[in-house]
């Protein structure tokens, strides 16, 4: 296993360098800081997402135009993001991009049309994806010292992050312009990235081995390792899918399909966002007793039977009850599977695991939309199932998964 750093037996000062290897502790505060920033800014734009659409006057197939700048700037950026970190290091390009996404976050409320505004949120989008490859792959390589599997942790802390985030916005929505609420989440990240990244530029991360493909020559990985990352990386897509189709989703079935009232449907998806936070907090202990695959497999067979209460059943009791099931389900899928790609290809895999993933709560919105439109919207929320399956059916075939 890597060490976080190399001992060395010169003195303090001398030659060798400074032999006090970094405080582990110290790191892993940081990086929970850094999921919960990226979280929390995330959750405090999506809240004005509405305001900002009257402030344009974006019809909604041009704001639906304009959102798409957030998934191409991320998706784009996340393809060599995972370079940038294997020349800099996953440290300073994690705190760059915190700093780039804390300036971004101001730049949608200050757009009066609809393509203003997806250009910034190209931009927005850029330094949102590069910060999640970037963190995720520090994630991974503080994991593998450690020898504890804390991944779960770091994810909880961007749920937690998303949840204050949208829970302060939603209070300040009423009071403050988007452009004074959006200034304040700049001055509130660049604060905190100025008080906690310099934690992660004092100690660079800890070297993982990754696979070779047998030449020795590291990010040059063989067919059967590029399979595995690919493998897992659609294991992320099968848990993102549901999160993305619950998010724009699971409110209007509740209150279309079963007539709750609209603020007992708009409490569906916090509650599902609740049980995700709460089975990632416990993720550590999970992962510690059943092990990794049996964790993919009782997490995917998990999120499957909740979902098809969740879509399927009579009343709105039911139906809640199945999308806490399923948050508690699908909480730990994610992690596991974008950790185990680090494992195997460093921040190579963590980037291809992570695009995948993306893209899977990318497609989850529009591919419930058009299978609403052919069938209902009940029948189409159960395709989270399905996929939630499948994702344990891979959990279970990627058992013996290890680099070369």
């Amino acid at each position: 296993m890597p060490q976080l750093n190399k001992l060395r037996t010169a003195l303090p000062g001398g030659p060798g360098g400074n032999t006090a290897a970094p405080p582990s502790a110290r790191l892993r505060t940081a990086l929970t800081v850094f999921f919960a920033l990226d979280g929390f800014l995330f959750a405090g734009w999506v809240v004005r997402i509405p305001a900002i659409k009257h402030q344009t006057g974006a019809s909604a197939a041009a704001l639906g135009l304009a959102l798409l700048g957030v998934s191409a700037g991320a998706v784009v950026t996340m393809m060599f993001t995972g370079r940038l970190c294997r020349r800099f290091g996953s440290h300073p390009v994690t705190v760059a991009c915190g700093a780039l996404l804390s300036l971004a976050i101001a730049l949608p409320a200050q757009t009066r049309s609809a393509l203003a505004l997806g250009l910034v949120l190209l931009v927005f989008g850029a330094s949102y994806g590069g910060m999640n490859v970037a963190m995720n792959s520090a994630a991974v390589d503080l994991v593998a010292a450690l020898r504890r599997p804390v991944m779960p942790g770091f994810h909880a802390a961007f749920s937690l992050g998303g949840m204050v985030g949208a829970g302060l916005g939603g209070l300040v929505a009423g009071d403050l312009s988007p452009a004074t609420h959006l200034f304040i989440l700049t001055g509130v990240g660049l604060l905190v990235t100025a008080a906690v990244g310099p934690v992660l530029l004092r100690h660079p991360a800890p070297r993982p081995v990754v696979a070779t493909g047998g030449s020795g020559t590291p990010g040059r990985l063989d067919k059967r390792a590029r399979r595995l990352v690919a493998l897992f990386g659609v294991i992320a897509l099968c848990t993102a899918y549901g999160e993305g189709a619950l998010a724009d989703w699971g409110a209007l079935h509740l209150e279309q399909d079963l007539h709750a009232r609209p603020g007992v449907a708009a409490a569906g998806y916090s509650l599902f966002a609740l049980t995700m936070t709460a089975g990632r907090l416990s993720g550590t202990a999970l992962l510690e007793r059943l092990g990794q695959t049996r964790t993919l497999v009782v997490g995917g067979s998990t999120a499957a039977a909740g979902m098809l209460l969740g879509s399927l059943a009579p009343t709105t009791w039911a139906a809640l009850l199945g999308f806490a099931v399923t948050g508690l389900g699908l909480a730990n899928i994610f992690p596991v599977a974008v950790g185990r790609a680090g494992e195997l290809a460093g921040p190579g895999g963590v980037a291809a695991a992570s695009t995948l993933g993306y893209g899977g709560m990318l497609l989850g919105p529009p591919a419930i939309g058009f299978l609403t439109d052919w069938f209902s919207l009940p029948t189409a929320l159960t395709t989270v199932a399905l996929l939630a399956t499948a994702a344990a059916v891979l959990g279970y075939g990627a058992r013996n998964a290890t680099h070369a």
